[in-house]
């Protein structure tokens, strides 16, 4: 019996850890693959209070030793699923425990190119708000449709000299008032109804391809290739215990707790209106806080 079991070990899952460790309790930390989450693929790290420059990596080894060096205990398990009684199932084995703490995260929608993966960090990413500054006065391409991508093009065109926005219909789906202010910009440019195909360059990205519908295939030199497609959660396997919203989000309330009791909720893998690093470990202290209550007010019956 764990007094609390911490189901992902990304900045949400490691600041909870932090903090339950702290209150000296008994904590599982459960993660499928390593840990740091999605910050391990951020080049630099310069919007966190307090660090002017720091790796995502560097960011994410330092978090982890921190938990570590508390004593934390961390398997590296895939959960199957959980249920009403706090009982989480992995491939390898079945715990128990007070509390649980989902901090499961989301991952950035891909395109699927082939060469996606080879220029991550290296003029390609999926956060403008994280990497946008590193294109001062350079020619960047952002890829969507939705309100992140018209937001990402407006962060951008006041950093960057020249902005395309490249989209695979004729017209967005994000809010109009955006595209509008985008349309005064003299530094952007709309490529609609096409598709990014191809990345191209050596150590970093130098250039894409672009084909329309009609399938007319131009190449665009760019500095930097942003991707905002959407991001996909992973939380199928807790649907039938607690609520979840039409994305797959985890319906949260009074900020990290879900609809059954004792089960919380840190992250990006929760309903919200901002994903950032910092919006992460403040839901992470604030699900550990509100578990080591519920936990002293068990105790206390």
């Amino acid at each position: 019996m764990y007094d609390i079991i911490i189901i992902g070990a990304g900045p949400a899952g490691l600041t909870a850890a932090l903090y339950a460790l702290r209150a000296n309790k008994k904590i599982l930390i459960l993660e499928a693959k390593t840990y740091g989450g999605q910050i391990i693929t951020a080049h630099m790290i310069q919007n966190y209070p307090g660090i002017e420059n720091i790796s995502g990596v560097e960011f994410a080894d330092k978090l982890y030793n921190q938990v570590k060096n508390f004593g934390a205990e961390i398997r590296y398990e895939t959960v199957l699923k959980i249920d009403e009684n706090r009982n989480v199932y992995t491939s390898k084995n079945t715990y128990q425990a007070k509390a649980i703490i989902i901090a499961t995260g989301a991952k950035n929608r891909k395109l699927g190119l082939e060469e996606e993966a080879k220029f991550i960090g290296k003029g390609l990413s999926y956060c403008a708000s994280c990497d946008g500054n590193f294109y001062k006065d350079k020619i960047v391409a952002v890829i969507g449709g939705g309100n992140t991508a018209l937001e990402d093009t407006l962060y951008l065109s006041n950093i960057a000299s020249k902005v395309y926005l490249i989209h695979r219909r004729d017209s967005f789906r994000g809010e109009v008032a955006y595209y509008n202010e985008l349309k005064q910009k003299d530094n952007v440019s709309f490529v609609l109804n096409s598709n990014c195909i191809k990345i191209n360059g050596e150590d970093k990205v130098e250039s894409i391809v672009v084909k329309d519908n009609n399938s007319n295939e131009t190449t665009i030199k760019v500095d930097g290739l942003f991707i905002a497609v959407g991001q996909e959660p992973s939380n199928e396997i807790f649907a039938n215990v607690i609520d979840i919203d039409e994305k797959g989000y985890i319906i949260a309330h009074d900020d990290v707790c879900t609809s059954k009791k004792k089960i919380y909720v840190a992250g990006d893998a929760r309903v919200k209106k901002l994903r950032q690093l910092t919006t992460a470990t403040a839901d992470g202290s604030l699900a550990a806080t509100m578990a080591i209550s519920e936990i002293a007010s068990q105790n206390a019956k």
